[in-house]
Parts: structure tokens; C-alpha cells; sequence
């Protein structure tokens, strides 16, 4: 049998079209299969929802995603898991590729997203990134994720003491059981947490839970992206002239971070006393400070490394610590160098930058 769990909290305006591509996808694989919603502490009409499209419903008062998806788990019957989020549509083809994967062994896995058009162009653009990124690294988001029971189970399930990126952990936990496979199949899930002035407080937490892992681990911290209770704001979309200058704004923004516009241009065509050349490296330094985000990566890297259980594995991840470190320390060297400047420039105005 087939479990397909989905954590649910107020999610009465995503619920029904969620749970009937998960019926149309399953019925296609002509396996048997089971729909389990865990409803945690809604107080709209989730639960009703749930029952009207055939599915389990599974009460619970957690309010933490990671023990919401324990308890669908536990309540499953199936040997194949699907954790699919309650804002996301599936397809037959991701639940096909999903299962052909776990027959020839693969400990689990998942697919990358599209999100719906109510998301502004940056975030399609810094998701189209992730989706390459989880490729050549091998983990992925929740909106769409499977195992095996018994890989579920090795891994002792979602770690409870985490309030968000659980699913990033699990994805880890996963890679230690076995193979884990980043499907070339895509699903749709909900832009909502980015809609109007919204996606930049999301992404800016994001950045300093990458600093400050431990802001994973307080509710609080993550309260406002991840538990916030009134769903009502989330089927309003903001389309007011402020938003569209801001969301333009972010989107030069994420082209300048990663669209690579200046790789093949030789920097002798672009000095530096230029206005092209001053553009190019204020763009260089922008990144390089992003790029200390390498160094918080590289420490759950190492500890990663010590816990694989497999060899291929662990070569992987030393690779990817490898290149972590490299660009860390050129990042590192490079702020270094601009906050020296800058405070000696600020000391002499009448100096500029060597």
C-alpha cells in the first residue's frame, strides 16, 4: 500500500485541489493507497475537507510541522511514504518516477517545485536556482518527499526538536539509509508566503537561519513564515504600483546574485575606474558576502561527513565540503578586503579604494 500524508493547519482554501491530484495521481500507479490528513489544531473547516475528498483524518495539537508529519507516519499503513504539503498539487508522473525509484532501492527521495502564478517573478527565478542547487547536492524541500517505511524508520522519523528545514534534515537522515533521488519531475505548490512585502521577510530569515542554525530549533523565530494561524491574508494578493516597483526591485536583485553576467567578460574590459567596471565589482562583493553563507554549510557538512554510513556517500560530501570551504575563504578574503577599505575610506574621505 501507498500512504500519502499531508500536515495540515487552516488550510481549508488549498485542501480540496491538493487532495484530488493526490487521488488522480494514485489511481493512476493501479496500487492500492491510503490519504491521510493531520489536521493540527485547525479551527476552520480543514477537517471536513479532508473527510469530503476520502481521506483519514488524523487529529493532533503539535503545532510543530516535524511532529505532524511523525504522526501521519505512525498512523500510516503503507510501505511507501509520500509527504506532500497542503498547498501543493502532484502528478502521476512525480508518484510514477517516485515508485520506480524505491523498487530499484532507493531509501527515498523527492521532487522539485514550481511555484503558482501568485508568485512574483524573483522568487520563480531564485526557486528555478534551488531546483539545480538540490540536484548537485541531493536533498529537497517537503512540498513533495517519499521513502521507504523502513528508511523512515532507521532514520527515526522528522527530528521534533526542529521548527523549520526539517525536511532538509530528513533529506540528510535519508542519504545515510541509502540512495536518495532528486526527481526531474516538477510539482506545483502555493507562492503565498511571497506574495507583496511578505517574500523578503521570509528570505531574510531564511539567510539568518543559515548564520544562526540554532533559530531553527525556537518557535518563535519561525513563527511568522511558517506558523502563522490566520490563512485569510494568504488568498489576497497585493498588486498595488509599490509592490510591483518592490518585487522589480528584488528581481534585478536576484538576476545581479545569480544570473552569471559577467563570467565570460574579461575584467579588461570592464576596469575598474568605469562605471561598467565599479557596477561589476560592487556586484562581486554582494555575492562574496553571500557567500559567507558557505561557511555555516560547511560545519553541517563536516558533521554530516562523520555520520554517512556509505562510502560513495561520504566521497560526495567531501566534495562538497571541499568546494564549500574554497568558497567560503574567497568570500571571507574578499569582505575583509571591503570592510578594510571602507572603514579606512571613512577614516579618509579624501582616499578612495586601492
Amino acid at each position: 500500500m501507498i500512504s500519502f500524508i499531508v500536515p495540515a493547519h487552516n488550510e481549508a482554501a488549498c485542501l480540496g485541489r491538493t487532495l484530488q491530484a493526490i487521488h488522480e495521481s494514485a489511481r493512476v500507479t493501479g496500487q492500492p493507497y491510503e490519504v491521510i490528513v493531520v489536521d493540527d489544531a485547525s479551527t476552520d473547516t480543514t477537517a471536513e475537507i479532508a473527510r469530503r475528498n476520502n481521506a483519514t483524518v488524523v487529529p493532533v495539537n503539535h503545532r510543530q510541522i516535524a511532529a505532524t508529519r511523525n504522526s501521519g507516519a505512525r498512523a500510516a499503513q503503507g510501505e511507501r511514504l509520500f509527504f506532500v504539503d497542503a498547498d501543493t498539487l502532484i502528478n502521476p508522473r512525480a508518484v510514477a518516477s517516485a515508485l520506480r525509484w524505491m523498487d530499484k532501492g532507493a531509501a527515498g527521495g523527492g521532487a522539485r517545485t514550481w511555484f503558482d502564478k501568485s508568485a512574483p517573478l524573483y522568487a520563480h527565478l531564485l526557486l528555478w536556482w534551488l531546483g539545480l542547487f538540490a540536484g548537485i547536492v541531493g536533498i529537497i524541500g517537503g512540498a513533495f518527499l517519499f521513502c521507504a517505511r523502513t528508511a523512515f524508520h532507521a532514520t527515526g522519523g522528522f527530528d521534533e526538536r526542529l521548527f523549520g528545514a526539517e525536511d532538509a534534515a530528513m533529506s540528510w537522515a535519508l542519504k545515510r539509509e541509502g540512495r536518495f533521488v532528486v526527481l526531474w519531475s516538477y510539482v506545483l505548490t502555493s507562492g503565498r508566503r511571497l506574495r507583496g512585502f511578505r517574500g523578503p521577510q521570509l528570505m531574510t530569515t531564511l539567510v539568518l537561519m543559515g548564520f544562526f542554525p540554532v533559530m531553527l530549533r525556537r518557535r518563535a523565530s519561525v513563527k511568522k513564515i511558517w506558523y502563522e494561524s490566520d490563512r485569510e491574508a494568504d488568498s489576497v494578493r497585493l498588486d498595488s504600483p509599490a509592490v510591483r516597483l518592490f518585487n522589480a526591485g528584488l528581481l534585478l536583485v536576484m538576476i545581479l546574485l545569480l544570473v552569471p553576467i559577467f563570467l565570460f567578460i574579461p575584467w579588461s574590459w570592464t576596469p575598474r575606474d568605469t562605471l561598467l567596471g565599479q557596477i561589476r565589482v560592487g556586484i562581486a562583493i554582494l555575492k562574496c558576502h553571500v557567500g559567507l553563507l558557505c561557511w555555516p554549510c560547511a560545519c553541517f557538512l563536516v558533521q554530516n561527513l562523520a555520520r554517512q554510513k556509505r562510502w560513495l556517500e561520504r566521497a560526495k560530501v567531501a566534495a562538497l565540503l571541499a568546494v564549500c570551504v574554497w568558497l567560503a575563504w574567497g568570500s571571507t578574503r574578499v569582505v575583509f578586503w571591503f570592510w578594510t577599505n571602507l572603514h579606512h575610506w571613512l577614516a579618509h574621505p579624501n582616499t578612495l579604494f586601492n
